[in-house]
This record gives C-alpha cells, structure tokens and sequence, in this order.
C-alpha cells in the first residue's frame, strides 16, 4: 500500500513537501497544478513550481513527485506533457477535480467532469504523447454538483489509457465540507479496472483504516490532514505514537527558513502563520505560537520567536 502527498495548491508546496517527506512516511507527492493555457510552459517556470524536477524529479528524501497538469486544451496538455517528461517528470497527473471558482470559469478542473468525452480525450492525447514508462494519472472528484456522471467520468479516464484514478470522494459543491463518500470509490472500483486511489476526509489513522475498508482501495492519498498532523503517514505506516510539540517545532522552523530562502521576505511570515492556523486544531501550543506571531510581519522578528519559542 502506498502514501501518497495530495496536490494542495497553497499548501503543499516545495516546501512542505520537502518537510513533510523528510518526516517520513509519504511514497509519493503530487506536486501544486501547473496551469496550461496555449502555449509551451518554458523550464524556468516549471521548476518553479516543481523544483524536483532538477533532482531527478523527487525530493531531498527520495520520494517522487508528479507534476500535475491542469486545463482543457487537450493538444497543449499533450504538448506540455511530454516536455515535461523530457525533463524527468517521474510521471503526470491531470486535474479533474480543482473547485476554484477561477478556474472552473476557464473550463478547468471540476467543471470537466460534465464532459466525458472531453476527459476521454485529454487523457488519450496525454498519453500517445507521454513515453510508455512515464505513468500518467488522473485526480477526479465524484461530479460536478451531483453524482450522475460519476462512472462515466471514471470510464472515460480508463478508456483513454490512464495508468491510475484518485477520486476525492466529493462532489465540486461539496467543497471541503464533511463527509466524503467513501462508499462511492467501491462503486467505481466495480466499473474500472485500473488501480483506484482514495482520497478524502483521512486525518487519522484511524481514518485510513476506515476509507480502505469501506472502499476496498489499497492506496490512499492523504491532503490537509497531513498538514494538520505532519507525522500522520508515519504513525499510519509505524503505528507510532503522534509526534509531540517539542518534536515537531523544529521542522516547522525549518520550514519557515527554507521559505525566507526562496520567497519575498514580506510572503514568508503569511505563509508560516498559514500552517500554524492549521496546526492549532491538533496542538495547542501552535495556537500560543500563532498569538504570539499574530501582529509580527518583520521576517527576521518572526525567525527569532519562532527559534526561541
């Protein structure tokens, strides 16, 4: 069974990849979309986005990274895939599954999954275009507002020659909200025969316990909940105790200054504040920490409490 790092825009960044699969536990990332309009995404941009890519395509640990691709051109994903496998990608996954207003509006993501026969055909294009060895994947949700094109969506992936589907197991409307459906991955587990990876609502052990059961899905692919808890795919795969806050303080230190290395000084103590928020729900002293950071902009300043926190 594998790990997998879910594509988090704004959250699981270069980063936070490198921090969370240092930790341990994670067998795979799937980086942040690379939005592809009409024309050919040039290396600098690209490596940008997934550094990985100039270190054989995974990060300091080890762990691969797919670049996942996101819009609905099928000849220009086509185009910019291969490119992206000339340059190492350990492999490609397509997004049909973002809910973001902005890019649902320009035909991407979510908005897709009212059309299998265009998945259909960007996933074929995709992979006439992308060597044999090089997999290429797709990230789907359950439908657009309802799940009536749920097995025709999952179908249409396969049929294009897709090696692997992970189904966030909600709908677009259902944004983020709870629960997600982890009875509906069985049903497309019925239809399809290409590996199904799970995703939705894991935070806990426990969880991952719950969602390959109730879906019969070997792999599942993890997403803010490994940002809440960082050592959650390590306890899963150790069955360790969860990392107390003495113990995790330093990673998110060394998060923080590989992001004062690489973005402008003012983004960085945003960026930080952003996990601390999220890490409050399951350590108190991140809350004390995020008060005590709350009105400090200065990057130096934030440095300097946060190492003598």
């Amino acid at each position: 069974m594998r790990l997998i790092l879910a594509p988090m825009e704004g959250l699981a960044d270069q980063d936070m990849r490198d921090v969370l699969t240092r930790l341990g536990g994670i067998d795979l990332c799937v980086a942040e979309f690379v939005r592809v309009t009409h024309h050919l995404i040039t290396e600098r941009v690209l490596l940008r986005t997934v550094p990985e890519l100039a270190n054989g395509g995974c990060t300091r640990a080890g762990v691969p990274v797919r670049v996942q691709l996101l819009g609905s051109d099928p000849v220009c994903l086509a185009e910019n895939a291969a490119h992206i496998a000339g340059l190492g990608a350990p492999g490609i996954d397509l997004n049909f599954g973002c809910p973001a207003p902005m890019v649902n509006r320009h035909g991407g993501g979510a908005v897709l999954l009212q059309f299998p026969e265009i998945i259909h055909t960007i996933v074929a294009a995709t992979r006439r275009a992308v060597p044999q060895h090089i997999p290429v994947t797709a990230k789907m949700r359950l439908g657009l507002k309802d799940t009536a094109l749920t097995l025709d969506c999952a179908r249409a992936i396969e049929a294009g020659g897709a090696d692997e589907i992970t189904v966030h197991a909600r709908t677009k409307v259902d944004g983020y909200r709870p629960p997600a459906h982890w009875e509906w991955l069985a049903r497309i587990r019925e239809v399809v025969k290409l590996p199904l990876v799970a995703n939705g609502e894991v935070w806990t052990p426990q969880d991952w316990e719950n969602i390959r059961k109730v879906s019969g899905c070997s792999d599942v692919m993890i997403g803010r909940g490994a940002i809440v808890r960082p050592d959650l795919a390590l306890r899963i795969k150790t069955g360790d105790a969860a990392m107390p806050w003495p113990a995790l303080l330093p990673w998110v230190a060394d998060y923080y200054q590989r992001l004062r290395a690489r973005v402008e000084p003012k983004h960085a103590p945003g960026r930080l504040k952003q996990w601390l928020g999220m890490l409050r729900s399951a350590y108190p002293e991140a809350d004390a920490l995020h008060q005590t950071l709350r009105t400090e902009r200065d990057p130096v300043a934030v440095e300097k409490l946060l190492l003598g926190h």
